[in-house]
């Protein structure tokens, strides 16, 4: 997957319901290895094919709660790394919201998330938070997002966002070169 994600967004969506917790993203059982073997059973205990199936573009629906549990990181980066290109819920917990931005996973609070069906083709729009459903033609207004999280979206996340802020101060601050 690309460092930074290409906004609007378009794949399949993928329905879970509340309380979709930290250890289900990313199990405990696996946190000693790397993230392409966490990935590989995220969500297993829920639905057995979301890792093996899911596609980049795709994009998590899900209810109350969504990240609960630990402040592991990778339940974020587990599902960034299977190329999910947004999740949409009708809320997160503070931890899992903020963990997801800082590593450049587009998440958008919308009530009404639980009720696109699994498998529609959906669009994310980040810039003006909404999601549309390409099977009905309906489109969910979502909260908005903050224009700075947006562009650290863009960025691909916290890190490079600030590598990109210190360059640019760096070269604005860079000597003029002598004739």
């Amino acid at each position: 997957m690309s460092a930074a994600h290409t906004l609007p967004a378009t794949g399949r969506a993928w329905l879970f319901g509340d309380d979709l917790n930290t250890d289900l993203l990313a199990p405990g059982a696996y946190m000693k290895f790397g993230i392409a073997k966490i990935a590989r059973h995220c969500l297993e205990s829920v639905d057995a094919r979301f890792a093996a199936e899911v596609r980049p573009g795709d994009i998590v629906f899900a209810g109350r709660n969504f990240g609960a549990g630990s402040s592991r990181e990778q339940a974020a980066e587990v599902l960034r790394h299977l190329g999910v290109a947004c999740v949409v819920a009708r809320s997160f917990s503070g931890i899992y919201y903020r963990n997801g931005f800082n590593l450049g996973l587009p998440l958008l609070v919308c009530l009404d998330a639980p009720t696109v069906a699994a498998g529609a083709p959906v669009a994310c729009d980040l810039d003006r938070a909404r999601v549309h459903d390409l099977a009905t033609g309906r489109v969910l207004a979502c909260e908005p997002i903050p224009a700075h999280l947006v562009a650290m979206i863009r960025d691909g996340g916290l890190l490079p966002h600030l590598e990109k802020r210190l360059a640019a101060r760096r070269a604005s601050h860079a000597p003029a070169p002598h004739p």
